[in-house]
């Protein structure tokens, strides 16, 4: 086998943001190293720094470097399979992940680096109340343990650190969240008063002042009588695009007035209705050159303002002489009798619905605004109430129709992705679906949610839900069963499925390298030697093992598994097989025993590569065997 061994930790941030620099310019590295110096001097900066003068303008607080460390620290955790909490396991390309999102966020970036197209997220409105996502920067396993434990942390004013808090919690999982997006991706951020001003400034460092799109404002109801002050009915969808040159947003076509468009001929089928607008325009100088005169059907001459000979009284024709026999040729004039012109005959142009006057496809649209007034938070309790029966299980959630109005906003495509990593009552995956049924598109969620538990005291614990992740499961399910009856699909057409995977350790064991003294060390490091010999945790299914290989190896969780059975006996899986292919892009082998014969036989499949345990093995000398075997095909491996 080579030397490129599998570890249970999550990608290196670091190290792959460093070889991208290094691959750009490799002349600033020495041994392996940055010298920033020599970057600075290449890129020309070096000499206009001020030593004397560092002062800028720039987003500071307590933690931040912390902050940003955490975001490049690898995760030892992975993701495992919960088949029995899932809907259409095998068919389905959504997803439901348990766990913190901050880990959660590290175990995806290989997989789905640029995959995601749009973002959603709800994060915490930092109230004072209690806070469950204050982080542990030395072990943020730990951290997640002890929330799922019920045991919470708050963030109150008292504390002197109300903002720094939620900025450390916010700052490493945006630095995350923006590798995930597509350069023609886009993020919306729902937020408040009470941290939109530091989230502003926090979104100008992740993504670019340059990539700002807008701050639009919500209205999310119409009055609060106990308002102490000012009645405050509204709140904010901050938005940032990956690349803002790249983002392409859909048109508000309900704000054309289509009631204009009441003419027909006989490229209506092409162009569309059309209505007709006077071809002299009044007033404005332009050059002689547009004031001719235009032969009309009973052969007489027109000129601007309807005049039977050339006056310079200002008035001119709006396109110019050639531009006037291209449109008769192609239909887009029109004569119309008027009694107010003196020569009788008005000339008119067509404005058709689907072209320009120049006959290019266009859109009559107006650009959406930065105001949302179409939709009210109450809606958010009642289509809860319809789902459960109660609208006491969740507070706060957002409405379908705010998170499907984001949605259609920007313009989807194939299979594209939409990730909400603060998913609460999972309003995003039900704003998916919904609007995949009314619209026929097949967009693809991924929601992230922290089990947080619930109240002993709450409606939602009583029914039985123990955590919101509960709570946005069985929403999910209720959803996708109502949308389908109410649409009338099935599931070959509608994807109302979700797979759940679950945040825990890795599959993988990590040597313990913490220092070992006492008179029985010789024993412990013997102990610690052979318990690595078999990598994989003995309490770990081969799923579980699979899926995190999946991970680590860049395929997202929906590809296809297929168990492959060789004559042998023994059973391997081959990953991204699907439609009838007899292909796979690797196969991941954890089967003990494995001999060349076997080699042979996975070989046959195609794959890219082929991962092994060092466990699949009875000795060295099989394993060499398998790995010339295999060398003689041009099939790479990789071990565990």
């Amino acid at each position: 086998m080579n030397n490129e061994k599998m570890d249970g930790l999550s990608m290196d941030i670091h190290a792959s943001e460093l070889d991208k620099l290094q691959a750009i310019f490799p002349q600033c590295f020495t041994e392996g190293q940055l010298d920033e110096r020599k970057l600075l001097q290449h890129l020309g900066t070096f000499n206009t720094i001020d030593e004397n003068d560092r002062e800028k303008y720039e987003f500071r607080w307590k933690g931040k470097q912390e902050a940003l460390a955490l975001a490049g620290k690898r995760s030892a955790g992975t993701l495992r399979p919960c088949m029995e909490d899932s809907v259409d396991f095998d068919t389905t390309k959504n997803l439901y992940i348990e766990g913190d999102n901050l880990e959660v966020l590290k175990i995806l970036q290989t997989a789905y680096f640029r995959k995601v197209k749009m973002i959603y997220i709800d994060p915490p409105y930092n109230t004072g109340n209690d806070f469950v996502y204050a982080d542990d920067f030395a072990d943020p396993l730990a951290r997640y343990r002890e929330v799922t434990q019920q045991t919470t942390k708050s963030n109150p004013e008292s504390m002197g650190r109300f903002h720094t808090n939620w900025l450390n919690m916010m700052y490493p999982r945006l630095r995350l969240a923006a590798n995930l997006l597509r350069d023609d991706g886009v993020i919306f951020i729902s937020i408040d008063d009470n941290e939109v001003h530091n989230l502003r400034k926090l979104m100008d460092e992740v993504f670019g002042e340059e990539n700002f799109v807008a701050q639009m404002v919500w209205q999310k109801k119409t009055g609060a009588s106990d308002a102490r002050h000012l009645a405050t009915i509204t709140e904010y969808v901050v938005v940032y695009g990956k690349r803002i040159g790249e983002l392409t947003f859909t048109k508000n076509t309900d704000s054309y007035d289509m009631k204009r468009y009441r003419y027909q001929d006989e490229h209506e089928s092409e162009r569309g209705p059309y209505y007709i607008d006077n071809l002299d325009r009044g007033g404005l100088q332009y050059s002689d050159s547009l004031n001719y005169g235009i032969e009309c059907p009973d052969g007489t001459m027109t000129f601007p303002n309807g005049r039977t000979e050339f006056i310079d009284d200002g008035w001119i024709w709006k396109w110019s002489k050639k531009k006037i026999e291209w449109a008769r040729e192609n239909g887009f004039i029109e004569f119309r009798k008027s009694d107010s012109k003196k020569s009788g005959w008005a000339v008119c142009y067509k404005n058709y619905l689907h072209v320009d006057n120049e006959n290019k496809p266009i859109e009559r649209a107006a650009p959406h605004k930065n105001l949302i007034t179409s939709v009210m938070n109450a809606n958010a309790a009642a289509v809860m109430k319809a789902l459960f029966e109660t609208n006491n299980y969740f507070d706060y959630s957002k409405p379908v129709d705010l998170i499907k109005l984001l949605i259609s906003l920007v313009k989807t495509g194939e299979n594209d992705l939409i990730l909400d990593f603060f998913s609460g009552s999972a309003t995003t995956a039900h704003a998916v679906m919904q609007l995949n049924a009314e619209d026929g598109g097949n967009r693809r969620f991924i929601c992230v949610q922290l089990p947080e538990v619930t109240d002993e005291k709450s409606e939602a614990f009583k029914a039985g839900y123990t955590n919101i992740c509960e709570i946005g499961k069985e929403r999910i399910r209720r959803a996708g069963v109502k949308i389908k009856d109410e649409a009338g699909l099935t599931a070959q057409n509608l994807d109302t499925g979700f797979k759940v995977y679950k945040l825990d350790s890795s599959n993988l064991k990590l040597w313990d390298d913490t220092p070992i003294t006492g008179e029985n060390a010789l024993m412990e490091l013997e102990a610690r030697i052979y318990g690595m010999l078999d990598i994989i945790k003995p309490d770990r299914t081969d799923e579980d093992v699979v899926y995190e290989i999946m991970l680590k190896l860049g395929q997202q969780l929906t590809q296809p598994i297929i168990p492959l059975t060789l004559s042998s006996g023994r059973v391997v899986h081959g990953v991204g097989m699907g439609d009838g292919s007899t292909e796979v892009k690797f196969i991941i082998c954890l089967a003990y025993g494995i001999t060349p014969e076997d080699a042979d036989e996975m070989a046959e499949y195609a794959p890219g590569r082929i991962v092994f345990a060092d466990s699949c093995f009875d000795n060295s000398e099989q394993k060499s065997n398998v790995r010339l075997t295999l060398k003689d095909k041009g099939i790479s491996i990789k071990a565990l």
